[in-house]
């Protein structure tokens, strides 16, 4: 895999470390922890319910995103 130029994200505290508590036993980073979750989110093959992606989507609206 081809290393990419990295960016800088903010997110809240609390879920950082809520994440870091309940899978820093698994990753040896937050970052490593959010690499692995957006890879598999990203992938082609992965398959997704319509009513998933929907539901997605508006939140993303919701929030301002799209």
């Amino acid at each position: 895999m081809i290393e990419d130029a990295s960016r800088l994200i903010q997110l809240p505290a609390s879920l950082c470390e809520a994440a870091e508590q309940r899978f820093g036993a698994r990753f040896g980073s937050l970052e490593e922890l959010l690499i692995f979750v957006l890879s598999e989110l990203a992938r082609d093959d992965a398959h997704m319910a319509e009513a998933e992606q929907r539901i997605i989507e508006q939140r993303l609206k919701e929030l301002g995103y799209i």
